[in-house]
């Protein structure tokens, strides 16, 4: 698939207050797009606006899981001409042991992550095609979209989800002349990872700081995620990976299934050891 330019052209960035969605407005206003911001949070929104406001078309705060919103958001957008490229970055990160994980995070962590995303692409894509200018889609899934990664169940039900969306949209929006951009970060410096909330877990426990720091050496800023996402808009790139490590594990995935399997089980064994002494009294619901 051809690359898309942003030069001169409405992207809508989802979760811009900050984070990976703050960098990709920035870097987008830089390369001359017009931009339509949202995020759940005002304040930061406000924040971001304020960096990019030349570029701004049109911004609100809201929470992507309310259809109606996302819905109201676009219809006030597209009074401002046609988008050309949406960028699905928002979200939030949910995790813990089977257990210890109620009904609640399951459901806050797929209707954000995966229906807030679905969401925005059946607001967006639909006048996209109507349009007939062609475009670009970019979602961000994780490298929890990848891999089976420890503790991380209903993120990475969300993840797989969207993932699995990506990859049928990137074949069917070809006749559209419609690109699809899967992100799959590993650890990004931003809020969303530097304490990941994990149920049953008391994330201030020295023996979880401790794991915390250590799966932290490898994470990039959210500036050079951006980078690498726009990157691969511009270059029409399907799967994009922003560290070596993420990059690493889809190759032994692929092609070294037994060592994949072999990781996975010694990650699982360091998380779960680090887990059983921070864990908290357990609760059922």
């Amino acid at each position: 698939m051809k690359g898309t330019s942003f030069d001169g052209r409405t992207a809508v960035i989802t979760g811009a207050g900050g984070g990976i969605g703050r960098a990709a407005a920035i870097q987008a206003a830089h390369k001359g797009a017009r931009l339509a911001l949202t995020d759940v949070d005002t304040e930061r929104l406000a924040e971001t606006v304020a960096l990019v406001e030349d570029h701004v078309v049109h911004h609100e705060a809201f929470d992507i899981s309310h259809e109606d919103s996302v819905a109201a958001f676009a219809h006030r957008t597209l009074v401002h001409g046609p988008v050309d490229i949406v960028m699905n970055i928002a979200g939030i990160s949910s995790g813990g042991r089977i257990q210890d994980l109620t009904s609640k995070e399951w459901r806050d962590c797929v209707e954000v992550d995966l229906m807030g995303p679905i969401h925005v692409l059946s607001a967006f894509v639909p006048p996209m095609i109507e349009t007939g200018n062609g475009g670009h889609i970019v979602n961000v899934s994780s490298s929890a979209g990848l891999f089976g990664l420890p503790v991380r169940a209903p993120y990475s039900a969300a993840k797989f989800g969207l993932h699995g969306v990506s990859e049928v949209l990137r074949f069917d929006l070809e006749q559209h002349a419609i690109g699809v951009t899967l992100l799959c970060p590993g650890a990004v410096s931003t809020s969303l990872t530097s304490t990941p909330p994990l149920a049953g877990v008391d994330v201030e426990h020295p023996a979880f700081q401790q794991l915390l720091a250590d799966l932290q050496r490898h994470a990039v800023s959210p500036e050079e995620a951006a980078a690498a996402m726009i990157r691969g808009v511009e270059r029409g790139k399907y799967l994009v990976f922003t560290s070596h490590d993420v990059r690493a594990g889809h190759y032994l995935q692929r092609y070294v299934p037994k060592a994949y399997e072999a990781a996975m089980r010694r990650l699982n064994r360091r998380i779960s050891h680090a887990l059983a002494q921070a864990e908290t009294a357990p609760h059922y619901v």
